[in-house]
C-alpha cells in the first residue's frame, strides 16, 4: 500500500511540476535558451582556454561571436519574417488551389475522395502556419534579447570558476569533479558537433534554394539549422514548407529537385558526416524523440520543440556518465550496440 501511496504522490508532484512549467513558459523559455547558447559558445571558450589563450581574451572573442551572431539573425528574422507573414495568405490560398485542381484531376481519373478531405482530413496549409508561428515564436524571443545575452555571458563567467567553488563547497570533490568533467566534456562535444553540423546543414540549404530560385532561401535554410537539432523528424518538418513555396513558385518539376535536394543533404550529414564525428553512442531512441518533441512542445511552445532534443540528450549524457545510472541512459539510447559500450 506504501508503495502505491508513493507512486500517486510521485505522479501527483510530476502533474504539479509539469503544471508549472507549463504557466511558466514565457520566463523559463528565456533561460533554457540561454543555456543552450551559453553550451555552444562555452565549446569555443574551453577550446581556446585549453590552447593557451589568456580568459580575457578568450572570453572577449566568444562574447563577440555571441552579439555578431545575435545581430545577424535579428537581421534575418525580423525582416524575413515580416515578409513571409504578409505572403502568408497568399501561400495558403495557393496551396487550395492546387489541391482543388489535384483532387479534379483524380476524379478525372475515377479516384474520388471525400468532400470534406481538404478540410477537416488533408489541410496542405498546415505546414505553412506551424512555419509561421515558429518563425514567430522567434521574433518574439528576439524582444527578450538583452536578457537572454546577459544571461549567457554570465553563464560563461561563472563556468570559468565553477572547478575551484566546487573544491570549497564539497568536503570530497573528487569523484563529483571527475563526474562534472565527463558530463561537461560530453555536452560540449555533442553541442559543438552538432551545431557545425547544423550550420553546415543551413548554409548547404540555402544555397540549393538560392540556386533554384525559391523564395525566403536564406528563412528556410535558418529553419533547417534549428530543426536539425531534432534527429529524424526535424528534417523532414524543415522540408516541407519549403517544397510547398517551391511548388507554389515554380512547379511541380522545381519541387520534386527540392525535394531530392533535401533528401541528399540529410541522407549525407545525417547518415555519414554526423554519426562519423559523433558516435553512435550519443543516439537517441527515435520513440524517445518523438515523445519530447511533442512534451516540450506541448509545455513550452514552438520554441520548446527546438531545445526538446538537446534538452533530452543532455539528461541522457548526464545518465551515462555515471555508472549508477547509465542503465537509464541506455533506455534512451537509439538501440544500437554502441549504446552499451
Amino acid at each position: 500500500m506504501n508503495r502505491v501511496s508513493n507512486g500517486l504522490v510521485v505522479s501527483a508532484a510530476l502533474v504539479v511540476v509539469v503544471a508549472g512549467l507549463k504557466a511558466a513558459a514565457p520566463l523559463i523559455v528565456p533561460f533554457l535558451l540561454s543555456i543552450f547558447l551559453a553550451i555552444i559558445f562555452g565549446s569555443p571558450l574551453f577550446w581556446l582556454r585549453r590552447r593557451g589563450v589568456p580568459a580575457a581574451a578568450s572570453f572577449g572573442v566568444v562574447i563577440a561571436a555571441l552579439v555578431l551572431a545575435g545581430l545577424l539573425v535579428v537581421l534575418v528574422v525580423g525582416h524575413s519574417v515580416k515578409e513571409f507573414s504578409a505572403s502568408l495568405p497568399h501561400y495558403q490560398e495557393r496551396l487550395h488551389e492546387e489541391f482543388s485542381r489535384l483532387t479534379t484531376w483524380l476524379a478525372t481519373h475515377q479516384i474520388v475522395l471525400p468532400s470534406d478531405i481538404s478540410t477537416e482530413t488533408f489541410d496542405p496549409s498546415i505546414a505553412m502556419r506551424l512555419a509561421g508561428r515558429m518563425f514567430d515564436s522567434l521574433s518574439s524571443l528576439l524582444a527578450d534579447g538583452l536578457l537572454i545575452a546577459f544571461t549567457v555571458i554570465f553563464i560563461l563567467m561563472e563556468s570559468a570558476g565553477f572547478p575551484e567553488k566546487l573544491h570549497r563547497a564539497l568536503p570530497a570533490p573528487q569523484g563529483t569533479e571527475a563526474f562534472l568533467n565527463r558530463f561537461v566534456e560530453d555536452v560540449n562535444r555533442y553541442m559543438g558537433i552538432k551545431t557545425a553540423v547544423s550550420i553546415l546543414t543551413g548554409l548547404l540549404v540555402t544555397l540549393v534554394l538560392v540556386f533554384i530560385g525559391a523564395d525566403f532561401a536564406i528563412l528556410w535554410g535558418l529553419l533547417a539549422f534549428l530543426l536539425n537539432y531534432i534527429p529524424n523528424i526535424g528534417s523532414i518538418l524543415a522540408a516541407v514548407p519549403a517544397v510547398l513555396v517551391v511548388f507554389i513558385q515554380l512547379g511541380g518539376t522545381s519541387a520534386l529537385g527540392t525535394i531530392l535536394a533535401y533528401a541528399v543533404i540529410n541522407m549525407v550529414m545525417g547518415s555519414v558526416i554526423e554519426p562519423r564525428l559523433m558516435g553512435r553512442s550519443l543516439g537517441l531512441s527515435t520513440l524517445v524523440v518523438f515523445v519530447s518533441l511533442v512534451f516540450w512542445g506541448w509545455v513550452l511552445g514552438p520554441v520548446g520543440m527546438l531545445l526538446s532534443v538537446p534538452l533530452t540528450m543532455v539528461i541522457k549524457i548526464g545518465l551515462d556518465s555515471n555508472p549508477d545510472t547509465r542503465s537509464a541512459g541506455i533506455l534512451l539510447g537509439s538501440g544500437s550496440a554502441a549504446d552499451g559500450d
